[in-house]
């Protein structure tokens, strides 16, 4: 692996030795999918002060093409056997993304116009995943949104005075007008204001040397079987050209929806939300990440004290969630994305769906897809029934267990452990074993990381006798006084040693780091979270074992906590 890394890295330095920097997003390996090689390679031109954004061709040699065919070798990939993406620190590898954007998102607090801002820092999102070998698509709300807010202005300007008027009556009654009632007026605003919007798109990702593609689909495009081979192929053709599609109903002449057709077990397009996922199955994208101005699923509605915000969503918790009413803007509610992703995720697709719109989290897709906590993931995986969060707030209650316990107790747990060490002895070493094979299996280890992964007799013999000395210097860790001052006649001020709370400690493929890091922890009366290598998985579960055995002889089972799932960023 180092050795293909190497590779890579001197192909890309024999290219920028020609004075050349070559935009990745359009030189990638035949494994992506991507369009042909050709004689021409898209690079940006150096000017002073840094690098021109302006995009121009310069002609390079076919040993050059062949060099960024090898270092670029492993771009993103495409799912495997049709299974979603199982843990957000996979989403990394996602290839083919779906970004689907709400009319919250795209238009501003109070509906008079677009929201520029936000607009420009998603673009801005998506270009440098495009940039890094993503495939990226845009499912884009906003048009019915946009139009009616040019209606709004039409309308009034044609209107005489008292017209207006009486207007701005009805509207602090709390009435609407009756051009809004209007059946038609949905389909009449998405041809005003679908043009603008685009042209908008066109200018952000211009700017940016990206060209981009208006599709616009119906439900009947997803049911007839041409229409269906036509779609999948014109968005095929626009990826293979490194163009972004950009995707929206087409409201102006799209049927009403039909909600039985869900029950069918074929989604209906009846808003952006269903329009989104019934795409990402037909492109069969690896992510689909849904922005709307809300942080994700909760239990109940936000504004409830009761709701909890839903990290990880897995399919039969449904019945556990209250929902609210639909966005502000939006055609679809938090109802109607729940159902899409849900169907989105049983045909292969991971799905996220998270705040769009928050103020300073300006990066929402580019956290999505380097795995970090952000809105609600779908996936198949059931999480393990103990969150991360509730193992922290344990081991904080069994620290303040641990503090409370005499010195005495506490060296008595750590020797209780060390004797653990020496009397299961076959049994860890047999855990350690698999761990073993694994790796040599696996092959992604090195030498110096294998030795550190064994175990032996001898190396628990040792770490028994560690043990043993941090049990025997325990005893002044806590309550010790550093310093004294008498602050006046009766009142004496002193500092001593206390308990930090909670530890979390990050170790590699090192199984003997276990249980000394437990040790120090009891030892000076801390809370403790480990995460381990997923290298020494057998070892370290076996080791956490005896820490909580040993940990139980004064009911503080719960102060040191193994993680186990990878959502632990």
């Amino acid at each position: 692996m180092a050795a293909r890394s190497l590779y890579q890295l001197q192909c890309v330095k024999s290219v920028l030795k020609q004075g050349k920097l070559v935009n990745p997003s359009y030189v990638r390996s035949n494994s992506t999918l991507s369009r042909p090689f050709t004689n021409r390679t898209n690079v940006t031109e150096r000017v002073s002060g840094g690098v021109s954004t302006v995009p121009r061709w310069r002609y390079v040699s076919a040993r050059d093409l062949n060099d960024l065919k090898g270092a670029y070798a492993h771009a993103p990939y495409s799912r495997l056997n049709g299974k979603a993406i199982p843990y957000r620190s996979e989403l990394k590898h996602a290839k083919r993304i779906v970004v689907k954007l709400g009319s919250a998102v795209i238009t501003r607090d109070d509906e008079c116009g677009l929201a520029l801002g936000r607009l420009a820092s998603i673009v801005e999102q998506v270009s440098e995943l495009h940039a890094e070998g993503h495939e990226m698509l845009i499912v884009t709300s906003g048009a019915v949104a946009f139009g009616k807010q040019r209606l709004r202005h039409e309308i009034a300007m044609s209107q005489s005075m008292r017209q207006s008027m009486r207007d701005a009556r009805a509207r602090n009654g709390n009435t609407m007008k009756n051009w809004e009632k209007d059946e038609m007026v949905k389909e009449a605003c998405a041809a005003a204001g679908q043009g603008g919007l685009m042209a908008l798109y066109d200018l952000l990702f211009g700017l940016r040397g990206i060209n981009t593609a208006q599709v616009l689909v119906t439900k009947p495009d997803f049911y007839n079987d041409d229409n269906r081979r036509n779609l999948q192929s014109t968005i095929s053709e626009l990826l293979r050209m490194n163009i972004v599609p950009i995707l929206n109903a087409n409201d102006a002449v799209a049927p009403p929806p039909e909600p039985d057709k869900d029950l069918l077990g074929v989604i209906s397009v009846k808003d952006n939300d269903s329009l989104a996922a019934r795409l990402a199955a037909e492109v069969q994208a690896d992510l689909l990440c849904l922005l709307s101005d809300v942080d994700g699923i909760y239990t109940a509605p936000p504004g409830e004290d009761s709701s909890k915000l839903i990290d990880t969503y897995y399919p039969g918790i449904q019945s556990t969630i209250k929902f609210g009413q639909k966005s502000r803007v939006g055609m679809g509610g938090m109802e109607s994305k729940v159902r899409a992703a849900q169907w989105a995720l049983e045909r292969g697709t991971a799905v996220v769906i998270a705040n769009g719109c928050r103020q300073g989290s300006g990066q929402a897709i580019i956290d999505i897809v380097s795995g970090r906590k952000t809105g609600t993931f779908f996936t198949e995986a059931k999480v393990s029934s103990v969150t991360v969060e509730t193992q922290a707030e344990n081991a904080r209650n069994g620290g303040r267990v641990l503090s409370s316990l005499t010195a005495d107790q506490r060296s008595n747990i750590i020797s209780h452990l060390a004797n653990l060490l020496e009397e299961r002895k076959a049994s860890i070493l047999a855990a350690n074993q698999k761990d073993m094979d694994v790796a040599r299996q696996q092959g992604n280890l090195s030498g110096p990381m294998l030795s550190r992964l064994a175990l032996s007799a001898g190396k628990l013999t040792n770490l028994a006798d560690g043990l043993r000395q941090i049990a025997a210097s325990s005893h002044q860790n806590l309550d010790r006084v550093l310093k004294r001052i008498q602050v006046a006649d009766g009142m004496e001020l002193r500092q001593i040693t206390v308990p930090i709370g909670v530890l979390m400690v990050i170790f590699e493929s090192r199984p003997d780091c276990l249980p000394q890091v437990a040790a120090l922890a009891i030892a000076s009366g801390n809370g403790l979270l480990l995460k381990g290598g997923k290298e020494a998985t057998y070892s370290n579960e076996y080791l956490h074992g005896l820490v909580q055995e040993s940990l139980d002889l004064y009911n503080a089972k719960d102060a040191i906590s193994l993680l186990h799932c990878m959502e632990c960023r």
